[in-house]
């Protein structure tokens, strides 16, 4: 074969080979930060992009289409069963039942000498509630006042507290709990209870309906991001008791 005709079959080989290279590549690059880059996008930026756009409707004032068809329809439920029932939901899913498990949490991991776990905790958990507050007052939301509520609230209402509290604690818990084999039990306990107490802070009437998603939103990008700053690197949670 003559070299003219050869060189162009020695590229082709040499493109192959490059692709194939570049095939393991990226293989190996998505098995190391695969499930790295899925946490960024579902728990960051979704989130976010969320937060962001219910944000900018409270921020110019614009009525969001499905906070009083739903705020209407929980009211059409109200019962005195449920009125107990939501009141004491409402009462778990923050200052008595939130707050005390996130301090405990704390100071359990560091008590065990897990002082990676419990700065991670402590910084997404207090974090969460000192954004909430700061959230709070730069949007300044009134609350809703469609009937009078059987446990009034007299602070701003976007993002909702509750939301917020519930939903970075619930985060806060899979996360560390993701690589053992408590995750998928915790993750589907934890979902159950963020919904309830979501539910029950619209059923008392405290809270549009997109106060609880914003909240939801802001605190999972907030325990996602401070989770990839604690455990950059490849570290994860319980790694070792030195790594902590």
């Amino acid at each position: 074969m003559a070299p003219a005709d050869r060189a162009p079959e020695s590229t082709a080989r040499g493109g192959d080979a490059a692709l194939a290279q570049e095939a393991r590549f990226g293989a190996a690059f998505l098995r190391r930060y695969g499930l790295r880059l899925l946490l960024v996008f579902l728990g960051l930026l979704l989130p976010l992009w969320a937060f962001a756009e219910l944000a900018d409707e409270i921020h110019e004032q614009e009525t969001i289409p499905f906070d009083e068809p739903i705020l209407q329809f929980a009211h059409s439920l109200a019962r005195e069963g449920f009125d107990r029932f939501f009141v004491l939901i409402s009462k778990v899913g923050y200052l008595y039942g939130v707050v005390p498990f996130d301090v405990a949490f704390v100071l359990v991991l560091t008590y065990l000498r897990r002082f990676r776990e419990a700065t991670y905790a402590a910084i997404a958990l207090g974090g969460s509630g000192l954004l909430n507050l700061a959230a709070k007052q730069a949007f300044a939301r009134d609350r809703p006042s469609l009937w009078e509520s059987v446990a009034p609230e007299h602070n701003y209402s976007f993002p909702s507290g509750h939301a917020m509290g519930s939903a970075t604690l619930a985060c806060v818990l899979v996360l560390l709990a993701w690589r053992t084999r408590w995750r998928w039990p915790l993750a589907v306990l934890m979902t159950a209870f963020v919904v309830l107490v979501g539910l029950s802070r619209v059923y008392l009437g405290v809270h549009y309906p997109s106060d609880i998603l914003a909240g939801w939103a802001v605190a999972t990008a907030w325990a996602v991001a401070v989770y990839l700053v604690a455990f950059r690197g490849g570290v994860g949670p319980w790694h070792s008791t030195a790594a902590s």
